[in-house]
């Protein structure tokens, strides 16, 4: 008999007080995906509808998207009656697919507990991971194209390094404006919330406790990257922007970014690519040393 009760009146939706919670919470039990981070969950809350609950100190995720329920593995101790009961929420409540974003390591505990259970990648939102000090020392042949488009940049623009601050917030909010115009964000459902989320960040950037930099070309603001500790060993870029007009901005910020980062960490994550095919090249292009793989269950094979 399970001890333990949870229902969808059990989940509130995630909001900015709510990140003492979540910080408490993570200091015991480190997420390895970006996608579980407060950050990305508060900045993203109009696209994806966060919910949380905790059930005996686990913090259980569930998501809206376009109306679609989804319930995530439970972050905390492994305990057999909190799956229990976030897979029966999941069988009743949730929609295709109903459980997600299972990474490996709860995927193995799952297998062992649950093995009728049926798991299917979810590649487009696998997470590229790589070691800092090649993002910082674009080391040998596989980073000669690399190299070469930024000593092009270096030789062809003097630049300047800042880091974020108080002082220079406010130019980073009309850089991702103008950022949003070069793009064209309004033509594109996922740009458009890629917007939203990014100008909601650098609203609350300090609250956020997030960090960044960015680069200067004839005294103006012309690429951003904002970052932040995901675990003991890696940090995440949540994004980075650059002008069009600079070819090599993007390999630029790349390397000062991780000039910082090597400093505390040996990794670096660099989200997933969205099943975007050019996204997906350039990431591939800097070479990844691990992905974050995560899975999901479908309705018919949610047999437990």
């Amino acid at each position: 008999m399970l001890s333990l009760t949870l229902s969808i009146d059990d989940f509130k939706p995630v909001s900015l007080e709510d990140k003492h919670l979540f910080d408490e919470h993570y200091k015991k039990h480190p997420p390895v995906h970006s996608d579980n981070l407060f950050t990305t969950m508060i900045s993203w809350m109009g696209y994806s509808n966060y919910h949380y609950a905790f059930l005996d100190n686990n913090l259980i995720i569930m998501t809206r998207v376009e109306n679609k329920t989804q319930f995530r593995p439970p972050s905390g101790k492994y305990d057999r009656d909190v799956f229990q009961r976030v897979l029966q929420l999941a069988e009743k409540e949730g929609d295709y697919p109903p459980f997600g974003l299972i990474d490996v390591q709860a995927k193995k505990w799952l297998e062992e507990n649950y093995p009728r259970l049926r798991f299917q990648p979810d590649r487009d939102y696998f997470e590229y991971v790589y070691l800092a000090s090649n993002l910082t020392e674009l080391p040998g042949a596989a980073y000669a194209k690399i190299r070469n488009r930024l000593n092009k940049f270096k030789k062809n623009y003097a630049y300047k390094t800042e880091i974020l601050s108080e002082k220079n917030i406010g130019e980073v909010k009309d850089f991702l404006k103008r950022w949003c115009l070069w793009k064209n964000c309004e033509s594109d459902p996922v740009l458009e919330n890629e917007k939203k989320a990014i100008l909601y960040s650098t609203s609350h950037f300090f609250e956020l406790g997030l960090s960044g930099i960015a680069i200067r070309v004839n005294d103006r603001m012309e690429a951003v990257a904002v970052f932040e500790k995901l675990n003991d060993d890696t940090a995440v870029v949540h994004y980075e922007k650059g002008s069009p007009d600079y070819d090599g901005i993007y390999k630029a910020i790349n390397v000062e970014t991780a000039k910082i980062l090597q400093k505390n960490f040996r990794f670096i994550n660099r989200q997933s690519d969205m099943n975007l095919p050019g996204l997906r090249r350039a990431k591939m292009s800097y070479n990844p040393h691990h992905m974050v793989e995560v899975y999901h269950v479908d309705k018919k094979d949610l047999i437990f």
